[in-house]
């Protein structure tokens, strides 16, 4: 099953750099967000699967092996939560800067730097 997970957590990791290497704005956040998620799953995967088994240990039981681990699944849902502030900024930058520069790509978004700079 791990496996699996390694392979997912490449794919996204790659989808994610393809899509940050663009030259357009809104592409880039789209990559943030699945590079946030590659993360999310590594923490995740990182702390032992396990089939079944919740996360709290029963009345009685000396053996915490056979509870989840806890840590990563909170460590998960903080992140997400992050992630999605993250993201609702960064659209909202997308946003203005479409309004006021009628343009999301890079190059086009040059202000500060006279004409002759970027010829």
């Amino acid at each position: 099953m791990e496996v699996l997970f390694a392979i997912t957590i490449g794919v996204l990791v790659a989808a994610s750099v393809y899509l940050m290497l663009s030259n357009h704005l809104l592409r880039f956040i789209f990559g943030l967000v699945l590079i946030s998620n590659a993360a999310n799953l590594t923490i995740f995967v990182a702390g032992r699967l396990t089939d079944g088994a919740p996360p709290l240990i029963p009345v009685g039981a000396d053996a915490p092996e056979i509870a989840a681990n806890a840590l990563p699944q909170a460590l998960v849902l903080t992140a997400i939560v992050i992630g999605f502030g993250l993201f609702a900024f960064a659209i909202v930058l997308v946003f203005r800067a479409w309004t006021s520069l009628n343009s999301l790509t890079p190059d086009e978004m040059r202000l500060a730097e006279p004409e002759e700079a970027h010829k």
